[in-house]
């Protein structure tokens, strides 16, 4: 394996060990800070009402998939809606009267997850997508190169989001400046560079998945990156609430929770990926960044500014 290659791969005794530090006995203690190894569809109906203030979903996509020793087959347009609200309905009911839900899924699942968010009586405030810039070319159609995010809450009007913490620094092509030769909306750095906070838009091209070279990056088939949840994280959420990701996978949601000084909760069945997110957030102790994130300035950084920090 090339020195480079920083990709987090555990051993059998190591899973061994990570895995009995997740709770395998869900509710004999607080669930607050703690990787449940369990099935959801059995845990979420016994979480108490409205306790979540942000719950942020990976489930898996309409495909046939593969997960360690557990495998998705893919389903009918309606069938994948049933699956769907089968968790929805009881997410909506443990998150808290202003909290808000991400739903995460492809192209050709969008159509599903919007009904289904309509039926677990959510109010759907936005479809975000994400350029993910990875996979193979298609000789017979466009690359896929997208996925989509939909944003629902609870409440239609009244909820969390922090717009000023997910500004991005952004280099200025243009840097105009008014009739007295002030400059408009754009700031110099010590090193040269002029660059301006923008607002964010439901159109996200600044991260990448995770790869090899990535301090973040495990053998999790799709796994998300850090940067995309933490935007999602800092938009819906304060310091000190209470986050969920009900499909867990490796870790990142409770991974960047935890960096971003909120409460977290994280369910997964399959052993390995449970041992994989406990083993990232006790290394998460020691390291907060966040790759493409810049903790001081409270704000992202575009995909290619030279970020050595992480």
């Amino acid at each position: 394996m090339s020195e480079r290659n920083k990709t987090i791969i555990l051993s059998e005794s190591q899973i061994e060990e990570y895995s009995k530090r997740c709770v395998t006995t869900p509710f004999a203690h607080s669930i607050s800070n703690q990787i449940l190894c369990y099935n959801t569809f059995e845990i979420l109906p016994i979480i108490s009402n409205e306790i979540f203030d942000l719950i942020i979903i990976d489930p898996p996509f309409n495909l046939n998939k593969t997960f360690n020793e557990l495998s998705f087959k893919k389903m009918g347009f309606n069938d994948y809606i049933e699956y769907l609200n089968s968790f929805l309905k009881d997410c909506a009911r443990i998150l808290k009267p202003h909290g808000t839900l991400y739903l995460c899924g492809d192209w050709k699942s969008s159509s599903a997850m919007q009904i289904a968010l309509s039926m677990a009586n959510l109010h759907i405030q936005n479809r975000i997508t994400w350029s993910r810039d990875k996979g193979r070319g298609n000789k017979s159609n466009f690359k896929n190169n997208m996925e989509d995010i939909w944003f629902a809450t609870k409440h239609q009007t009244q909820y969390t989001f922090n717009v000023e913490s997910i500004k991005i620094k952004k280099k200025v092509i243009a840097p105009y400046r008014d009739a007295e030769g002030n400059k408009r909306d754009w700031e110099k750095t010590e090193d040269g560079k002029k660059w301006r906070l923008t607002y964010p838009s439901n159109i996200i091209t600044n991260c990448t998945v995770p790869y090899w070279s990535m301090a973040e990056n495990t053998e999790h088939p799709t796994q998300k990156p850090e940067k995309l949840i933490a935007k999602l994280i800092l938009a819906s959420s304060n310091e000190g609430d209470f986050v969920l990701d009900p499909f867990n996978g490796s870790g990142t949601t409770t991974v960047v929770a935890s960096k971003l000084d909120r409460r977290y909760c994280g369910i997964e069945l399959d052993k390995k990926y449970c041992a994989l997110a406990q083993y990232r957030l006790e290394r998460a102790q020691t390291d907060k960044r966040i790759q493409g994130y810049d903790s001081e300035e409270k704000c992202f950084l575009e995909r290619n500014y030279n970020d050595n920090r992480a």
